[in-house]
């Protein structure tokens, strides 16, 4: 039975961050990256993996940065119960 990889809380609050229209990103998922909340590779042995982003119109946007979030890569309050 494989174990089961509880991602890590990189912080209780989401990531600001301006993206540009057109640019893929990949949002870490895991938790372990030094790069958030972005994927830096960190999550290679845990069974996560990144989740890919393609911003439609450049804006800022609130990455989730407790990777509890239930709405894609974006923040949705979960971090408030936590």
């Amino acid at each position: 039975m494989e174990e089961k990889f509880e991602p890590k809380i990189a912080q209780k609050a989401p990531y600001m961050v301006e993206v540009e229209a057109g640019k893929k990103y990949f949002w870490c998922a895991c938790g372990l990256s030094q790069k958030q909340p972005f994927c830096d590779g960190s999550h290679k042995g845990t069974g996560i993996k990144s989740v890919h982003y393609e911003a439609t119109e450049s804006k800022t946007v609130a990455f989730c940065g407790c990777k509890r979030t239930g709405s894609g890569v974006f923040c949705d309050g979960t971090h408030g119960g936590l």
